[in-house]
């Protein structure tokens, strides 16, 4: 390896590029290792006590990309730069009122400039042709108001600003529900936005049943004379009077995400039930809404940094029969990547008041994994098998059960997170399937974050990485090209090759053939895609970002029900991808 440990041209690029601390014509980090050192010391210094000795510790983790921060931390850690480190927002509730939406609007404008990626819930806002409630004027509806934030982020990026990246949500008994669903079939709409639909339970059985499926909206109580639904909504506690508007087939209304989805790749579905149901926070959040990637489902203001262990490092005798991973070094860096990520809380600036209060409550981590695919191409697995989501599972349920003892080492050590209930805490889903001995501890000392895991894409940041596979997602092929955006606004194109793909070269010197475990994306079903997700669901509090490819020729009889296969594996969320002209590709 060399010494600066970026093996590829365009590693090099990213790090230049995004990742370099430089401050005009002055450049502070001379190599990848200058920008480790800074980004160590910078996250240590928010110690008490032996800052020289975390300095090191974190050091250690970051060299070589054994554990990879987010791309915000490792842009903004130690700088002088006034951003933030956290990849991850969801803004606050808008409220049906011009005051509102633009309030959001403007709180949105300012976290996106400092590089936060942001998710709204578009659901309180009046449908289209509905009378405002103020003016008497007729209302123009939610889509309308989301073409005002694509502009928005446009201009930003305009700037010179981070390439912006929003969520938008829409309750699926909205009654510009079907707006929503189409509204990226102009290739010219939103393409700043990913798009997800939220889907209920109680929309699921609907769908089974063939029942009519009202779309409503919320009114006052005295307004009587209406068909009026009571129904928890965005922003309410409980539930409230809400109109129909409108009475669709529930399965006439899937179909059109389902078709939307295969001819557009949007919108994914977001199912809240399950989120909230299996939220740490049960008891004092409503989550209806994602980050920008839908990894991190968030209340209002909420905020969340990342991190990722890298697993390709810690295989050891790759491409033999004695090929094997060292677990006992996999849960020593999720020792230290957990306290990391955690100083991360406090050495942070927030583009707002409110973010900041909602971080410090909660202390929300979200400590991953990244290079899956090509660890389990380098121990001899193919990814599509049952032995690979095995193993995954095993990686990911070593890692959870760690980064929770640590959390309560640190709660000993620094304290519990202060909306902490112990006994609401302890009998949400998800901590009642821990280790009885960190349930006792958990009662005993408390915990300092309340959530710990996730699997993000860490598209950018694996490429930094030598080009490692992304997240959990399979290797998107061996060899490729991919076309990157440049400083002065143009795209150049790059040749790729894949880590393990490059790995094994080297070790056989170009003349065996491939063994059969390099699989790329395409070569696999998509519902073996979805079990990989749904293997490592059970292990991750927070949620998993994994895009289901879909072959172009693929058919749409067989791929209708993926949704419904995700929601039948607990999954929180999901999103596909099948090549259209809409999307285009970066990768060829």
């Amino acid at each position: 390896m060399s010494s600066n440990y970026l093996n590829a041209e365009i590693s090099n690029h990213i790090w230049k590029t995004k990742y370099r601390y430089c401050d005009g014509e002055h450049i502070y980090d001379q190599t990848i290792v200058d920008t480790w050192r800074r980004v160590a010391k910078a996250i240590a210094n928010v110690e008490i006590n032996d800052k020289e000795y975390w300095e090191q510790t974190f050091y250690n983790a970051l060299e070589g990309f054994k554990f990879i921060p987010g791309g915000r931390i490792l842009a903004g850690a130690g700088t002088q730069h006034r951003v933030t480190l956290f990849n991850c927002f969801v803004m606050g509730t808008i409220h049906d009122s011009m005051e509102s939406i633009f309030e959001n609007l403007k709180e949105g404008a300012l976290t996106m400039q400092q590089g936060g990626g942001v998710g709204y819930d578009f659901s309180n806002i009046r449908p289209s042709g509905f009378l405002a409630k103020t003016t008497g004027t007729i209302a123009s509806g939610p889509i309308s108001f989301m073409r005002i934030w694509d502009s928005t982020c446009a201009t930003l990026l305009s700037t010179g600003a981070r390439r912006g990246a929003m969520m938008a949500t829409l309750r699926c008994d909205h009654p510009d529900i079907e707006e929503f669903i189409g509204a990226k079939h102009d290739r010219k709409e939103f393409r700043h936005f990913n798009l997800s639909v939220q889907v209920s339970n109680e929309f699921i059985q609907a769908i089974r049943a063939n029942d009519d499926w009202p779309l409503i909206f919320p009114v006052s109580k005295n307004d009587v004379k209406d068909q009026i639904i009571m129904r928890r909504w965005s922003g309410h506690t409980q539930p409230i009077p809400c109109k129909v508007i409108k009475t669709v087939k529930a399965k006439s209304l899937w179909e059109k995400i389902m078709c939307a989805t295969y001819e557009f790749a949007e919108p994914g579905v977001l199912f809240v039930d399950t989120i909230n149901n299996h939220n740490n926070l049960w008891y004092q959040e409503h989550i209806t809404t994602t980050n920008p990637c839908g990894e991190i489902p968030l209340p209002a203001h909420g905020a969340c940094n990342l991190g990722a262990i890298n697993l390709t490092q810690f295989v050891l005798k790759p491409f033999t029969n004695d090929a094997r991973l060292d677990f006992n070094k996999i849960r020593d860096i999720t020792v230290t990547a957990t306290r990391f990520l955690d100083n991360v809380i406090d050495a942070s600036n927030f583009p707002l008041a409110q973010q900041k209060k909602q971080v410090l409550n909660s202390r929300r981590i979200g400590l991953g994994v990244t290079g899956l695919a090509d660890t389990l191409i380098m121990l001899g697995m193919h990814y599509g098998k049952q032995s690979a989501r095995d193993t995954a599972a095993k990686i990911m349920s070593s890692i959870c059960k760690t980064a929770y003892q640590t959390s309560v080492s640190l709660a000993k050590e620094k304290g519990a997170f202060p909306t902490l209930v112990k006994k609401k805490y302890l009998s949400g889903k998800f901590i009642k399937d821990l280790p009885e001995i960190i349930k006792a501890d958990i009662n005993k000392y408390g915990i300092r974050n309340s959530h710990l895991t996730t699997i993000a894409p860490t598209g950018t940041t694996s490429i930094l990485a030598n080009n490692i596979s992304s997240g959990i997602e399979p290797v998107f092929d061996f060899t490729y090209i991919r076309k990157v955006l440049e400083l002065d606004g143009m795209h150049k194109q790059y040749k790729l090759q894949d880590y393990a793909y490059s790995l094994w070269k080297t070790l056989n010197k170009n003349n065996t053939a491939l063994p059969d475990q390099f699989i790329n994306a395409k070569s696999l079903s998509p519902v073996e895609h979805l079990k990989m997700q749904a293997a490592l669901q059970p292990h991750v509090d927070n949620a998993i970002s994994k895009t289901i490819n879909i072959p172009e020729n693929y058919p749409y009889k067989e791929f209708k029900n993926i949704y419904l296969l995700a929601y039948e594996n607990n999954l929180k969320g999901c999103t596909t991808f099948r090549p259209n002209p809409i999307s285009g590709s970066l990768l060829t």
